[in-house]
């Protein structure tokens, strides 16, 4: 792969992981809770400058992302940005006094290795061109995965924070995915294509599945789910529906690389919950 496509990818990772702690930062001062799928809480959050302003950098990450996702396969792209957790649990330990364990360092080595296998082994994206099946699949998905985010709310805790994880996750791979299927980029194509609109829908429902979640239940959990729902199934779409392919003979290199980049992502997903050591310095009382 091009040297620029893969920054790409790894700078998508870069904005995602800087835009997290911002907006885990921008989190801290809103602890009214919320017992629906409520789209105020993000109107509340839009409130707070490191919120806007770690919109602002997702946005530059999504940018980034669709570039590599217009020339790599989807399990490289998606891969990276799993890997965004390094970058949190790095900026978390210069912004907000988090420490990394010596086992948390080595996940961080295993990371930055399985995405180098997956830069070797990486063939060249599928054609991607995903007919009007695929594109109304997508909007039925983005359609399914919102009711299914209302009804688990109703749910006790243990379950809702969970699920609503796993239906964020699934929803930024179908941003991930309707962004692979774009025809074009002119105002007049972007109109007419369905697979826009999925990408404005799934990233909205994805913002509030995660936010909703974060608030009733361990945000260590909720990012991991998030990170397997947003990396395992379109990476499969990718290869079974999308004509994803990696080099003749690199394919277990190629699996290795996804598993120890995800994997080693999962072990630092405690770094979703970024507000544990400020939390432990307020004194009884006042928080």
């Amino acid at each position: 792969m091009s040297l620029l496509v893969g920054a790409s990818a790894l700078g998508s990772a870069v904005c995602f992981g800087i835009a997290s702690v911002l907006q885990a930062m921008a989190a801290m001062a809103d602890r009214q809770r919320v017992e629906s799928l409520d789209p105020r809480i993000l109107l509340r959050l839009a409130g707070q400058w490191r919120f806007l302003l770690g919109l602002g950098i997702d946005g530059m990450g999504y940018i980034l992302m669709v570039l590599a996702l217009r020339a790599l396969p989807v399990f490289v792209v998606q891969a990276a940005v799993a890997a965004s957790l390094v970058v949190t649990a790095i900026a978390a330990t210069r912004f907000i006094g988090a420490t990394l364990s010596g086992s948390e360092w080595g996940a961080v080595g295993v990371v930055c290795v399985g995405l180098g296998l997956l830069g070797v082994s990486s063939g060249a994206e599928g054609p991607g061109h995903a007919g009007e099946r695929f594109r109304v699949g997508l909007v039925a998905a983005v359609v399914l995965l919102g009711a299914a985010g209302a009804l688990v709310t109703r749910l006790p805790d243990r379950w809702t924070a969970p699920v609503l994880g796993l239906v964020s996750g699934f929803s930024f791979g179908a941003v991930a995915l309707a962004s692979r299927v774009l025809v074009g980029f002119r105002p007049g194509e972007l109109l007419r294509d369905p697979a826009a609109y999925v990408i404005v829908a799934a990233g909205a429902l994805a913002f509030l599945c995660l936010t909703t979640a974060m608030q009733r239940g361990s945000v260590t959990m909720v990012t991991a789910l998030m990170v397997v729902g947003e990396t395992v199934l379109p990476a499969a779409i990718g290869v079974a529906l999308l004509g994803d392919r990696t080099r003749p003979g690199y394919g277990p290199v190629a699996v290795l690389g996804f598993l120890a980049a995800v994997g080693a992502a999962l072990a630092l997903a405690r770094f979703g919950e970024l507000d544990a050591p400020q939390a432990e310095s307020v004194p009884d009382g006042q928080a």
